[in-house]
């Protein structure tokens, strides 16, 4: 049973809730950021010396981003509340709903494999996250794990949910947010108890960023030599949701070339792994697992995995592991699609929008085919991090998405 603990968030006065939280800054381009860093008071103005400053001295930045935020603390634009968990509401635009339960895991139990992962990481991009932590002693952006629906768990949220919500506001995307505080200590030590019934908690999304706070909180037990574990820097400010509360997506692939094949030669070549029905100019969205779908020089196809194939692999092995063999690795000779240059990867939403998109691409001349996967289910995602396997990348588009600063983690 992995601990779920509470903490002290820093959020947004009510004043400055619409102003200060922002979307992940990987979905804005530089421009944006550096028009964003002018908002007053915004995170990103509070972070603007690392996103924006033209200085080398990445250490005087850092620094100057743990000065912006304690004026803001100071001034009462930011304010830390005494030990809490957080009940985290979205509502999206198209009345989908996610809750959760905002708290603190510890890198103790990720390195014990009691919070369980199916995504290698790229050990620069760690580093640089545990160098900014190290320095700045934030985390702005919770990691978000899931588990096997807990009806006790859903039922304390519910009465949690007929409170007055502490912050409630709408971003740009029309998704209203809702955070009730959760303080009463009977009410703590019932979620408390309740959470300690579950097995396990599961990565959906943050990888890099559990995996960042664990090799800081590793560097920091080192230089500490009185540490005892309790330590802030040992724990993952982390959202916990339900398999309720989740949805994953189809995440597509494109092929910048055909390696020198010809259309009729690809379709020949997959005819020895798979079942080819042509759908013409119809969009074919894949119906279930074991099915893909493909669009080719203006032509949708259906490629079914042949039943001998499906015979001999695994029942937790993924759509995206037999695509990566079958028909990257055997037909256009990549075999490790992670530092392949030919792959682009095009976020779906479970419909045939997704595949739409596959077809704007290739018919812009920039791709020359594209491949489109059923979702990735919930169960197939316990069962890869449960055997320790590893997806190839971008097997999963998750939801919810989540937005930053809305609720911090101060690590000092």
């Amino acid at each position: 049973m992995p601990n779920f603990k509470p903490f002290r968030g820093v959020r947004p006065t009510k004043e400055f809730v619409d102003i200060f939280p922002t979307h992940p800054l990987d979905n804005f381009s530089q421009e944006e950021i550096n028009e964003k860093s002018a908002i007053d008071y915004s995170y990103i103005q509070m972070i603007k010396p690392y996103v924006v400053s033209k200085s080398k001295d990445i250490d005087r930045n850092l620094r100057k981003i743990r000065s912006n935020y304690e004026e803001l603390l100071a001034d009462h634009k930011l304010v830390q509340d005494s030990s809490a968990y957080y009940l985290y509401s979205q509502t999206y635009a198209d009345k989908s709903v996610f809750r959760g339960l905002l708290g603190l895991v510890s890198v103790e139990e990720f390195w014990e494999g009691k919070i369980k992962k199916h995504e290698s990481t790229i050990t620069a991009r760690k580093e640089k996250l545990a160098h900014y932590l190290e320095k700045v002693n934030i985390q702005a952006e919770p990691v978000l794990l899931t588990y096997p629906s807990n009806s006790k768990v859903e039922l304390l949220m519910n009465y949690e949910e007929k409170n007055i919500p502490i912050l409630n506001y709408v971003d740009d995307f029309g998704t209203r947010h809702k955070i009730w505080k959760i303080d009463n200590r009977l009410k703590m030590k019932e979620l408390k108890d309740v959470i300690e019934q579950i097995d396990s908690f599961y990565i959906a999304d943050g990888h890099h960023r559990i995996g960042s706070a664990a090799l800081n909180a590793k560097k920091q037990k080192e230089k500490n030599k009185k540490h005892n574990g309790t330590e802030h820097y040992n724990y993952v400010f982390s959202y916990i949701v339900s398999s309720q509360s989740i949805k994953i997506h189809d995440y597509n692939r494109l092929l910048k070339n055909l390696n020198g094949l010809s259309a009729e030669e690809l379709l020949k070549k997959l005819e020895t792994s798979f079942l080819i029905h042509e759908k013409g100019e119809k969009p074919y969205y894949p119906s279930q697992k074991f099915h893909f779908s493909m669009y080719l020089e203006g032509k949708f196809y259906s490629l079914h995995v042949k039943h001998d194939i499906r015979k001999s692999v695994e029942t937790s092995d993924l759509d995206h592991m037999l695509m990566r063999k079958y028909i990257f690795n055997d037909i256009f000779g990549i075999s490790d699609p992670k530092i392949s240059d030919e792959i682009t990867y095009l976020k779906g939403n479970s419909s045939i929008d997704g595949i739409l998109k596959i077809k704007e691409k290739v018919d812009s001349g920039e791709f020359k085919v594209g491949f489109g996967i059923y979702p990735v289910s919930f169960s197939d995602m316990i069962k890869t991090s449960d055997e320790k396997k590893i997806m190839p990348p971008k097997c999963t588009y998750v939801e919810p998405k989540l937005v930053t600063a809305l609720v911090m983690y101060d690590m000092k």
